[in-house]
């Protein structure tokens, strides 16, 4: 009862928040984290009144199933976006930014930070910053989407925008399990060439291999069923069955073997568009049943904003300097690529500052980087600290540059006469 009480109220308080945050011109996505702060355990939480709010990691960490299946849909979302008649105009530029604008950002954190170790040698070690070189590769794209969505963006920059952002993950995971490989090597000072070349090669292929198996099979038995509703429970199922099959994690000998949700399930919304003739009809049913899911979603990501890293100020400092250069690493790596591949001067422009959400990827990676023991709580807390920055001014950049790129379209004069007209027709009959 406690569980449901406190998603319930969740939910309604960032759909309140959403017509709060809206008059000043807010994404949406930005009101679903304020909200979920404020419910999380540094807020209403604190209170420890049963089911008002979460009261404690322990009390979020039961409702990880429902972002795992969130991600499990983002990630289907956006594989449908890797249509192959429309790769064969942007799939050369979305591929060479996706991976220039990741490496970009690595270098400018990690020369940034090594300036930092230099200056503060006993608080940030070579170890910790070439981690956190890697992690600001990663790029959220749950927030991304969420903002394409709720303004309807359409154009060529959200074209070019959802592939790289997808590809952004592949990328990131690469360079993370080699710099986090390296970082090890320098803490321990023994080389493991299997956890820094096989392993995340094998990560990247089995993920990928899960998804297009999965998005066969969904093709396949989207053919028993005539029924839409039928079809839309079908892909539910199969999403979710995918995303567990990911949670998968074993070993082979020396070779771990573990799965990306994110890329499994990308893979099956890639493979699912380009062989089911029916997948864009099933997809605009799926956008309306996975609305709540999403606002779910980062209502509980916001609960999990720990507000407690800004009590350090070592932390803080290195933190604005993690932030500032990985930003400027991703706006100047996108606009030197996105010239490099001949795109538009709107796109070179803008398609930077789209890219500056950050939040379960990195987060993931963290976790991981806690295997270096007491230097992990830094990476930590460093990661945490920007994921809350980036997370809530994030999106609200996309916003921008996506309007200012003529992808948002404004609301046209007539349609805003007739919501008004419809808005005091009911208030007449309410009276």
């Amino acid at each position: 009862m406690e569980t449901l009480l406190s998603i319930s109220i969740a939910l309604i308080a960032g759909l309140i928040m959403t017509r709060l945050t809206k008059c000043f011109k807010l994404p949406s996505v930005t009101a679903y984290l304020i909200a979920g702060v404020l419910v999380g355990p540094y807020c209403l939480g604190a209170l420890n009144i049963d089911g008002v709010g979460f009261s404690s990691a322990e009390a979020l960490e039961k409702l990880s199933l429902i972002s795992e299946l969130a991600l499990g849909f983002i990630a289907f979302s956006i594989g449908n976006e890797f249509r192959l008649d429309d790769l064969k105009h942007t799939g050369k530029q979305a591929t060479v930014i996706g991976i220039i604008q990741a490496l970009v950002a690595t270098l400018f954190v990690d020369l940034a930070l090594y300036g930092m170790h230099l200056l503060m040698p006993e608080v940030l070690t070579v170890p910790q910053l070439i981690t956190l070189g890697a992690i600001a590769t990663a790029t959220a794209p749950a927030a991304t989407l969420m903002v394409v969505r709720q303004y309807k963006a359409k154009g060529p920059l959200t074209s070019l925008l959802l592939p790289i952002v997808a590809l952004d993950d592949a990328v990131g995971l690469i360079v993370f399990a080699v710099s986090f490989g390296i970082a090890k090597t320098i803490s321990s000072g023994t080389l493991d060439m299997i956890s820094i070349v096989v392993n995340p090669l094998v990560e990247i292929v089995a993920s990928l291999g899960l998804g297009a198996i999965m998005g066969w099979v969904l093709t396949q038995l989207e053919k028993m069923f005539n029924s839409n509703t039928n079809r839309l429970n079908l892909t539910i199922g199969v999403v979710a069955l995918t995303a567990s099959l990911a949670m998968l994690d074993f070993h082979i000998g020396p070779v771990h073997v573990s799965f990306s949700s994110l890329l499994a399930c990308m893979m099956l919304g890639t493979v699912f568009c380009n062989i089911c003739p029916l997948s864009h009809d099933l997809m605009d049913q799926t956008d309306k049943w996975t609305s709540p899911l999403f606002a779910l979603f980062f209502v509980i990501s916001g609960a999990e904003l720990e507000l407690s890293v800004f009590g350090d100020l070592a932390i803080v400092i290195i933190g604005v300097v993690y932030i500032i250069f990985r930003s400027l690493g991703k706006y100047f790596g996108a606009l030197g690529s996105a010239k490099a591949t001949h795109c538009s001067p709107e796109i070179c422009k803008y398609l930077g500052i789209t890219l500056l959400p950050q939040a379960g990827v990195a987060l993931g990676m963290c976790a991981t980087a806690m295997q270096l023991g007491a230097e992990g709580n830094l990476i930590r807390n460093i990661t945490l600290f920007a994921v809350l920055i980036y997370e809530i001014f994030g999106p609200y950049f996309t916003k921008l540059a996506l309007t200012a790129a003529g992808d948002i379209k404004p609301i046209p004069h007539e349609v805003k006469m007739r919501r008004h007209i419809k808005l005091q027709e009911a208030k007449k009959r309410g009276m």
